[in-house]
């Protein structure tokens, strides 16, 4: 191999992509952070919300919704920039359809439950368009749907990161409030944090991010919802002044981990990243769930 060819593949694909799987990582994990605190529900992720479905849906009407159009339209349509920005718009619908209905919804567990049944909603209008689309098509947004870390170019990673440090500075001044949220809503409000503000900005800044990496990596399984427990068994603490660090820190370790099992030794070959994150992060929780005495939530 000369070097020209292994300077190419270092810096132009091997660093991009180390970098977008420890982004994705650190922004995930701290999505579930936010999610389980908010709801009190260690089963609570980034995709509750189901804004992670709704980028899904805006890539399925994108690539199967297209079968009325002339193939030359359809090869524009079906460009990377189109599909990130179609996946953009629908986790913001979505998003903003949360935002609109938990203005008039004091309950947190009714804002748990139309996030669930949007999810549902989107997953079921995928199903339909799945059903009547062409193989190829189909095929097309099923390699979305596994996740891929690989195909962002230096310029796209530079935006992605920027996007996701912005979310991390956004979630400092909410610190206090999440650690007196653990404790349930009537005890935060006796301590002078305002409940409806606090939840509708852990929301936007919960929602973007989780639109935002599903839009440029696609939807990743597992490290929202179990980095954060892994992070409180580990420190056996919930307090998030020290949780939020360390799920930002073992979120970016466990996808690049997992990113270079996907890669398949001596072959071109990589296996789905969201195969390789269930694969092995389910049966690390349940390992450190039975084997630590105390569990702090």
């Amino acid at each position: 191999m000369s070097k020209d060819t292994w300077e190419h593949i270092l810096f132009n694909f091997r660093i991009p992509k180390s970098i977008t799987a420890i982004l994705t990582g650190m922004g995930l994990s701290v999505v579930g952070l936010l999610m389980q605190t908010l709801f009190r529900n260690p089963m609570a992720g980034p995709s509750v919300l189901g804004i992670s479905s709704g980028a899904g849906l805006g890539v399925a009407l994108l690539v199967m919704g297209t079968g009325l159009l002339s193939r030359q339209t359809m090869d524009i349509l079906n460009h990377e920039l189109t599909i990130l920005i179609a996946a953009i718009v629908g986790a913001f619908v979505v998003l903003l359809l949360i935002l609109l209905l938990s203005a008039k919804i004091k309950n947190t567990l009714s804002i748990l439950i139309i996030g669930l049944m949007l999810g549902a909603l989107t997953t079921a209008i995928v199903g339909i368009l799945s059903y009547f689309t062409k193989a190829e098509q189909l095929q097309e947004y099923m390699f979305w749907g596994f996740g891929s870390l690989g195909h962002l170019t230096k310029k796209e990673v530079w935006i992605y990161a920027s996007i996701i440090f912005i979310g991390f500075i956004a979630i400092i001044p909410l610190l206090k409030p999440l650690n007196s949220l653990l404790l349930g809503e009537n005890y935060a409000q006796n301590m002078g944090v305002n409940i409806k503000r606090t939840k509708k900005y852990i929301l936007i800044i919960a929602g973007l991010l989780t639109g935002v990496i599903t839009a440029f990596v696609g939807p990743i399984a597992f490290i929202g919802l179990a980095v954060p427990h892994i992070a409180r068994l580990l420190f056996n603490t919930s307090n998030h002044k020290i949780v939020v660090p360390a799920v930002i820190l073992i979120g970016a370790i466990i996808l690049l981990v997992c990113d270079s099992i996907a890669q398949l030794p001596f072959s071109e070959q990589v296996v789905p990243i969201n195969a390789i994150t269930s694969l092995f992060g389910a049966p690390l929780v349940i390992w450190l769930i039975i084997h630590k005495k105390k569990y702090h939530f």
